[in-house]
């Protein structure tokens, strides 16, 4: 055992947010903190950290442990470069380097005594820098970069002139390259792009240390974690498996405790109905056996009625009209700032029912494509053409369709003036906004929040053609589930720019991934895209568009392929393996089922029965037959 929380308590003011929980982590285990928005997640990291006090109970780190935080914002300072600010991590490496050179020039002009001391000294010091694998230390900070998204042209970039997204990024660079003996972190999948998001599975499911995440993302958690810890209304429970596990039994206890709770309930109904009963005969001695029941009833420890967050918000989107079959035609899309285009030739089509979701890497121009559909930026060529009756409705991930100044209940009630106060206190209860809340101004929302009140102005838009631009962004797990299931049950027409891989398996029929500077056709959802990934990348990516590449992207692009094709490698090799193994265990099986009819072949009890003659001879010439088979399987897997 590496971390133990034992007994712990958190409040802030009256809210308490943790209550007696404890939970503990095992070395090289992988485990994610769950629950709901303001749950407490985020606190509990901080608590581990020590930069917020438990009001009761330990926290307990092994003894010569080291541990590391990335918390979701970071302000990197400093006038380092993005590749010195990595590197800085090694220094103790490139210290050891440094002296490594000191005493080769000190042992050229040495001899006797003094030389062999320096050579032991040169051999221990080499040895350590051996062990700490300081010949590869710069490639393991470029791997990193790159794998965290980074161009090598930006490696030289200021610390001081990136943007937060990027500086989080080499936060959690530099935390991955110190190597502690646990790591905590927080949203970690926030600013990265689909492929390093990827990477940094593939590096945290090989991490020899532990590993505690707080994450939305649904898709990450099920590749990395073997087990959840929920956070439940200050409750602390913990749950084996990954987050597909942890959903499921979270299903089945909810539904054991709700029958424990209505049996509860229908028991204290039954006593209550006896109590009354015998108060109504008015004898002495039946009053004292309501008496004493009343007491029992007293006494019982009466159990909370379980409460399910998506049940208390629930999302209709109803079109006002049904649009024409066709959604939407572009033609010839292209768009750019400065030189460069962002992309050129872009045609696609989209039909009525369709839920397409637009993928890439970050910088390739997917918020542009629904931008210039919207109309808020002009093309530089090509046309975009609407269908008869399309309505659009345009979630944006800034919320600029929001007014600042304007309180929650302005907000719906400027936008929709014919709905009375209680319809617009209903949909802003439908999107957890209750109370008082309504009367909050905007600014003061968070993300999340913003995010819930543009969805609510979406659904009382009705409109027919939903355009979203990473609708997920900042809404819990919950959230993003009822948003999917609205998604799913709309019928209309969706388009959408989304990160979330487990949100596009859930909704996308197709899938248009941006790369190239050209656009790839995926029938699909986000397995299938995978599965189709290499195949059509290669089938249908137009060699004019890899070679108007920039030469700095081009390198980056190939070190990511190359990466991506040696797991592929290997993959296919251990699939050649396994076959391998099947194709001879099948050989030997028939080879020894073959010498079985032979010896069989020579009783006389077999070879003076006909029917049995010929069984046994037709099974040997089904054997010979698929033998030559194998035997060719065989031949080609072993080459």
């Amino acid at each position: 055992m590496i971390l133990a929380c034992s007994h712990i308590s958190k409040s802030f003011g009256t809210d308490s947010i943790i209550t007696d929980g404890s939970f503990h982590i095992e070395e090289r285990e992988k485990a994610a903190i769950v629950g709901i928005n303001g749950a407490g997640k985020s606190t509990l990291l901080k608590m581990i950290m020590g930069l917020e006090p438990c009001d009761s109970g330990e926290i307990v780190l092994a003894k010569g442990k080291t541990i590391g935080y990335l918390a979701q914002h970071q302000d990197v300072l400093g006038e380092h470069t993005i590749y010195e600010a990595l590197l800085d991590v090694k220094k103790d490496i490139l210290g050891l380097e440094q002296r490594l050179r000191t005493l080769e020039r000190k042992m050229k002009q040495a001899d006797g005594e003094e030389l062999a001391a320096l050579m032991e000294a040169y051999t221990k010091a080499s040895h350590e820098f051996e062990q700490k694998n300081g010949y590869a230390c710069q490639s393991e900070v470029t791997g990193v970069l790159k794998g965290l998204g980074f161009a090598e042209e930006e490696f030289t970039k200021k610390i001081s002139s990136l943007s937060g997204g990027q500086k989080t990024r080499v936060s959690l660079g530099k935390l991955l390259l110190s190597k502690p003996d646990i790591i905590l972190l927080d949203e970690p999948t926030n600013h990265l792009d689909l492929s390093s998001i990827t990477w940094l599975e593939t590096f945290l499911m090989n991490y020899p240390g532990s590993v505690v995440i707080v994450a939305h993302d649904r898709y990450f958690l099920n590749r990395i974690v073997t087990k959840v810890v929920e956070i439940d209304q200050g409750r602390v429970t913990v749950f084996s498996g990954n987050y597909t596990d942890y959903s499921q039994k979270k299903a089945q206890m909810r539904e054991n405790q709700l029958k424990a709770w209505m049996n509860q309930q229908q028991e204290i109904r039954h006593q209550e109905e006896v109590i009354a009963k015998l108060k109504s005969f008015n004898r002495e001695k039946s009053i004292k056996r309501a008496e004493s029941r009343e007491k029992m009833l007293a006494k019982i420890d009466v159990l909370e009625k379980p409460t399910e967050a998506n049940s208390e918000m629930n999302i209709h989107l109803t079109p006002r009209t049904t649009s024409g079959n066709d959604v939407l035609a572009v033609e010839e899309l292209k768009k750019g700032f400065g030189k460069e285009p962002l992309f050129e030739h872009l045609n696609f089509e989209i039909k009525r029912g369709e839920r397409v979701a637009v993928i890439g890497d970050n910088g390739t121009g997917k918020t542009t494509i629904l931008k210039l559909i919207n109309g808020l930026l002009p093309p530089d060529e090509g046309t975009i053409t609407l269908g008869a009756r399309v309505q659009i409705g345009y979630y944006d991930q800034e919320h600029q369709v929001l007014h600042m100044d304007k309180t929650l209940f302005d907000e719906l009630q400027d936008t929709y003036p014919a709905m009375d106060n209680t319809a617009i206190r209903n949909v802003l209860a439908a999107f957890l906004f209750t109370g008082d809340d309504v009367f909050k101004q905007v600014k003061d929302l968070s993300g999340g929040e913003r995010g819930r009140l543009s969805l609510a102005k979406l659904m009382l838009s009705e409109a027919n053609f939903l355009i979203l631009d990473e609708p997920t962004n900042h809404l819990d797990i919950v959230s993003k589930e009822i948003l999917e299931q609205a998604l799913n049950q709309y019928a209309s027409t969706v388009l959408f720019v989304s990160h979330d891989r487990y949100f596009i398996n859930q909704t996308a029929t197709r899938i248009l991934e941006l790369t190239g500077r050209t656009l790839i056709n995926y029938i699909g959802n986000y397995d299938y895209y995978l599965e189709k990934k290499e195949e059509l990348t290669a089938a249908y990516l137009p060699e004019a568009g890899r070679e108007a590449a920039s030469p700095a992207k081009q390198k980056e692009s190939n070190s990511r392929q190359d990466w991506i094709a040696s797991r592929e490698k290997q993959a296919r090799e251990r699939k050649r393996q396994n076959d391998l193994k099947k194709t001879e265990t099948a050989i030997t099986e028939l080879e020894e089922r073959d010498a079985q009819i032979d010896e069989l072949l020579t009783k006389e009890e077999v070879y003076t029965d006909v029917s049995r003659l010929m069984e046994l001879n037709k099974e040997k010439e089904d054997i010979k037959g698929r033998l030559e088979q194998l035997y060719e399987v065989w031949a080609e897997l072993a080459e």
